[in-house]
């Protein structure tokens, strides 16, 4: 599978059969969300959504619920059970991704259980509006996943109050952190060795 970052919390995230979702596509934040096109997006917080930017007719997730969509697993998770902030699981080319959205809570055994297992987190690290590098940092040592990717930080030209990447980077061994020449990644089940965790930041 393919993971593609296109700024912020949003990813499009592409099957080996073609499928692709796109996740928290974004309204103006200073910087420009892209027009990509997608079978599927998903909402972790609807008042930041813009779904016009995804072409091709996509089937929208804003709610909890367990769907299998064109064969992708996903599964949106209200934390809080209050339907207001969702994270999402997906499950493609047998590898589980989970995008823990706008969450702003700490860490509780009984999340953690519900999210077992990740093999690919992508988590915010920005603080004032989600969690921070430290709060991150527990849900990456509780998740245990085989690779990390940091979103909803600052970069040049964001109008957000949120910080850059470089504390939380700095919780991690040098050597386990990899900063990628390029927006896109690919994995397949023969890059997660359950033996250690990865960081990849994104250009």
């Amino acid at each position: 599978m393919k993971i593609s970052w296109l700024g912020h919390s949003s990813f499009r995230l592409e099957e080996s059969t073609s499928t692709a979702v796109v996740t928290d596509p974004y309204p103006d934040i200073g910087i420009t969300m892209p027009k990509v096109k997608a079978d599927a997006i998903t909402i972790s917080e609807s008042r930041y959504s813009n779904t016009g930017a995804v072409l091709g007719n996509p089937v929208i997730f804003n709610k909890p619920g367990i769907y299998d969509f064109k064969g992708v697993g996903i599964t949106a998770i209200s934390p809080n059970d209050d339907g207001e902030k969702l994270i999402f699981k997906f499950r493609m080319d047998g590898i589980e991704i989970c995008h823990l959205g706008g969450i702003n809570q700490s860490v509780t055994s009984e999340l953690i259980d519900i999210l077992l297992p990740v093999n690919v987190l992508l988590i915010p690290i920005g603080g004032n509006i989600t969690i921070g590098a430290d709060k991150a940092k527990e849900y990456v040592d509780a998740l245990m996943p085989d690779i990390v990717i940091p979103m909803h930080y600052r970069v040049k030209n964001l109008s957000l109050d949120i910080d850059k990447p470089d504390g939380f980077v700095r919780l991690f061994d040098p050597e386990a952190v990899e900063c990628l020449e390029q927006n896109a990644l690919e994995v397949s089940r023969e890059d997660l060795d359950a033996m250690s965790t990865k960081v990849v930041i994104f250009k």
